[in-house]
């Protein structure tokens, strides 16, 4: 894993949009410009930006309008010239018969070492990105928004193992997340911009 790397400007996944079509994976959008951590949850410290920056694959997320229907969901982040972060959301939408994509900015809220960052995809408003796990081997992240209707798996990889799995339920529903709600993400490998399975 990369290691180092302090920045006054950041991200890791997405908080965004409550329109529909608004892809997401990390499309998150925890109550419009809400930045705040869910009582009961800390976000993971010391954090590694770095290391957390490149493609990350949504394997289960509690749903909303911004995601519904789409399938394939991933995100890149990658490091601007500004010291911020690059958010790119995609995500394959099987109705439409397309692709649908989202890009934005985030950073860290009190700094690059905790895994609690605020997103934008438009304008001003920010919503909160919180990372409550992360693995061992930074090959998955159970992240949420800023109340308990926003919650996402996400991985290196397009699958995980029963185990990981697991663990993300019980974490869950340890932490009073509704993991009934959770819908777990289609991931074929297919590539943005292809034609859909």
């Amino acid at each position: 894993m990369r290691k180092g790397f302090r920045i006054a400007g950041y991200l890791t996944a997405g908080l965004g949009a409550a329109v529909v079509g608004v892809v997401g994976v990390v499309a998150f959008f925890a109550l419009g410009g809400c930045v705040t951590v869910p009582k009961g949850i800390q976000p993971v410290a010391p954090f590694d930006l770095e290391a957390y920056l490149g493609r990350w694959y949504e394997i289960a997320r509690l749903d909303h309008s911004f995601e519904r229907g789409l399938e394939e969901v991933r995100a890149e982040y990658s490091l601007r010239e500004d010291g911020k972060i690059r958010v790119l959301n995609q995500g394959y939408a099987a109705g439409e018969g397309r692709w649908k994509k989202i890009e934005g900015v985030a950073e860290p809220v009190r700094g690059a070492d905790e895994g609690f960052l605020q997103v934008s995809f438009f304008g001003p408003f920010y919503a909160a990105y919180c990372v409550f796990e992360l693995g061992p081997e930074g090959d998955y992240a159970f992240v949420c928004g800023a109340n308990r209707s926003y919650l996402w798996l996400l991985a290196r990889e397009p699958e995980v193992s029963p185990a990981v799995r697991e663990r993300f339920l019980n974490r869950a529903a340890e932490l009073g997340f509704d993991t009934s709600g959770l819908v777990w993400v289609e991931q074929t490998g297919l590539s943005p911009g292809a034609p859909g399975p």
